[in-house]
């Protein structure tokens, strides 16, 4: 059990709902596996909810002013969240921490999860992924174009931006690979996503010679178990140091603002289904649990492809 999960601030709540609290967080990691990072989130958002009911009810709610709850209360939270300053993804989540609670309490035959189930959240704000070109997208993770001085330092940048375009990987999966998770084959790579869960996918040779460049020059030995990517003074490497790199090249290739480390997870993913792939392998090969998630990139495709005509079609 995560330890920052149970040194949470007290929350404003009758001794059971504060028990019960407790029981659906260890369940949220232990059980569902969520990572700490979301299960700290759904815990501010229920601790939020909590201390609103206090002042909405006139008192620290119980476990049965939770199973009275109307849709018009969780309304009337959001409404005071957004007059907070709260946007619609931040107010998303939190309904889907208090929705997550209150199915708990269900479950136990304590409350009745229907008025938040039929409380519809905020609709949230379209925001396509912005890719690189593929030319772009070989020209950030071309060894010869680092920028570090030390020869292993631009091997190592150049190979976890080549695991970002070249395998599809979030970047904390890239910077938790260790030399377990690259088979003898050669010829996949084992990833640990979010959650925890762990997928296969296919390890490109350009990827694989950019790993195998980088492990020559490194001067650190990790061990087999350890992160195989190191900082300068042989720490593992932290992400702000490869946005840091990119922020580099991004200045020096003359690349927009939208030239992240995650765009070339989107460009993976972008230029895939250009070249034919379908939704579904895509969603494996970067480990989406939900189909909707990898579908936001055939706008992504439809968009770059109507600009493609409206600048080349002579009829346009």
């Amino acid at each position: 059990m995560n330890g920052t999960i149970m040194q949470q601030p007290l929350v404003i709540a009758a001794p059971d709902v504060i028990h019960e609290q407790q029981n659906w967080l260890r369940q949220l990691i232990d059980e569902r596996r969520l990572s700490p990072k979301t299960a700290d989130a759904y815990e501010r958002d229920l601790r939020q909810f909590l201390g609103f009911l206090t002042m909405h009810l006139g008192g620290p709610p119980k476990i049965a002013d939770l199973a009275d709850l109307r849709p018009l209360d969780l309304r009337a939270f959001m409404a005071e969240r957004r007059r907070g300053g709260a946007g619609a993804r931040t107010l998303g989540r939190g309904l889907a921490g208090i929705r997550s609670f209150l199915r708990h309490l269900e479950r136990k035959g304590m409350a009745n999860a229907a008025g938040a189930s039929a409380t519809r959240a905020p609709r949230q704000p379209k925001s396509l992924p912005k890719p690189l070109s593929a030319r772009d997208a070989l020209r950030v993770v071309d060894c010869d174009l680092q920028l570090a001085d030390e020869p292993w330092i631009a091997a190592r940048t150049a190979a976890v931006l080549t695991l970002l375009y070249g395998c599809g990987l979030r970047i904390s999966e890239a910077l938790s690979l260790t030399a377990g998770d690259l088979p003898r084959d050669g010829e996949t790579l084992r990833v640990t996503g979010k959650g925890g869960k762990t997928r296969i996918v296919p390890l490109l040779p350009i990827a694989s010679a950019a790993i195998e460049a980088y492990r020559k020059l490194c001067p650190f030995s990790p061990g087999p178990n350890e992160p195989m990517f190191r900082g300068a003074r042989g720490g593992v490497l932290q992400p702000a140091i490869v946005q840091k790199e990119m922020r580099r090249l991004r200045s020096a290739l003359d690349l927009p603002e939208s030239a992240t480390p995650h765009a070339l997870r989107h460009s993976f993913a972008t230029h895939l289904l250009a070249g034919g792939g379908d939704l579904r392998t895509i969603q494996e090969l970067l480990g989406h649990a939900s189909l909707s998630t990898t579908q936001v990139y055939t706008g992504v495709d439809s968009r770059r492809l109507i600009e493609i005509y409206d600048r080349a079609h002579p009829r346009a």
